[in-house]
């Protein structure tokens, strides 16, 4: 039985890799399943509760699913309570495949220096078709509305863009340096060894989130999104290198004592060509699942930094951000729509790679089972 059958036959890795699948595809597609734009405010519309769906009219005539326009009122001073206008006069249909707001469907834009402008790579396809949406005056908020009259839902699916792929750019930049780092140690050793392993002792004591936050403190107001995600990213990933790196040394030691590195050796390879085309690839299942248990951190990172107002900056959604309203009491009790959902997929996020991360090392290393 090879890796990939062991691997399927997992249930919870095999639930773990279908959740990230579903939240993957949702956000790459995100301007076609969210309705509205992500900054885009609704007129009277702030902190609106998840839209009622009805099917029959109010003299109980059935007319299919359809929503009603809804506006906030007064609120009470005393309790914070607001007000929901809803006039049960125009109702508006919900029809599958709606034309909307314009978005350009795979446009990949990436910020490129002297002043980080973002250049499109790939410009993308105009479209206005969007998954759902409502036909008529009213809008459909599956998850509400938060406190500037912007789609709950589509603020999501925009902001998991973020929470999602940072991981797997922060793994792109710290792994393959700490491979490298790690190999160059460990095939060398000695003073080259011990000179490294230093380093990396000295890099391991620093707490990345305290170092983040330190330095997002001192750095100007006037940063962009886009420059935050970078320096989260480039910041986390230079700490997070010497972890991988002692343990892919450890394993180099032993590796490049075997019969087919010494065979390389005497037929006059290069170390730097034995390092990566013969001991390197040795490590590629403790590489695998590294790697995926190490996303979750990076998410973790960007979410705890945007919580307390130091990561990706409003009007631009992330997951982290969106749950910087958790602070206000008020909030919590009186519109907890605007907090379940994004710490409830932050915490599902985190427990799919975990559960891909285990079932990927039962997979690749049957001896784990036996333990």
């Amino acid at each position: 039985m090879n890796w990939w059958q062991r691997l399927k036959k997992n249930p919870l890795a095999r639930f773990g890799a279908i959740l990230l699948l579903i939240f993957y595809v949702s956000v790459i597609g995100a301007d076609f399943f969210a309705p509205y734009k992500p900054n885009e405010p609704q007129a009277n519309g702030s902190l609106l509760p998840p839209t009622a769906i009805h099917y029959q009219t109010r003299s109980g005539k059935f007319i299919g699913p359809h929503v009603y326009p809804t506006t906030q009122g007064k609120t009470d001073l005393e309790t914070g309570k607001r007000e929901i206008i809803v006039d049960y006069t125009k109702p508006s249909p919900i029809r599958l495949f709606t034309a909307g707001p314009e978005y350009k469907l795979f446009q990949v834009s990436l910020p490129l220096p002297p002043k980080w402008e973002e250049v499109d790579i790939l410009p993308g396809i105009t479209m206005n078709l969007h998954l759902f949406g409502a036909d008529g005056a009213a809008k459909v908020n599956i998850l509400g509305t938060d406190d500037q009259g912007r789609d709950q839902f589509s603020r999501l699916l925009h902001g998991g863009r973020i929470s999602l792929f940072i991981g797997i750019v922060g793994v792109a930049i710290s792994f393959p340096l700490g491979m490298l780092i790690g190999g160059i140690s460990g095939y060398f050793a000695g003073w080259t060894d011990s000179a490294i392993m230093r380093l990396v002792e000295v890099l391991m004591t620093i707490p990345s989130t305290y170092l983040l936050i330190a330095l997002a403190a001192v750095l100007p107001a006037g940063l962009s999104s886009t420059e935050r995600f970078l320096l989260i990213i480039v910041i986390t990933s230079l700490v997070r290198w010497a972890g991988l790196a002692r343990v892919i040394r450890g394993q180099v030691l032993s590796i490049k004592e075997r019969e087919f590195v010494q065979a390389a050796r005497a037929m006059g390879g290069k170390p730097l060509y034995i390092i990566l085309r013969h001991i390197l690839p040795q490590t590629a299942t403790y590489i695998i699942i590294a790697a995926t248990l190490s996303i979750p951190g990076f998410i973790e990172a960007e979410s705890v930094l945007s919580l307390i107002g130091l990561g990706i900056q409003q009007p631009d959604a992330s997951w982290g951000n969106m749950l910087s309203l958790a602070s206000n009491a008020s909030i919590l009790v009186l519109q907890p729509w605007l907090i379940a959902p994004p710490a409830l997929l932050i915490i599902l996020t985190v427990l799919a790679f975990n559960l891909l991360g285990d079932g990927l090392r039962d997979a690749l290393d049957p001896r784990s089972l036996q333990r």
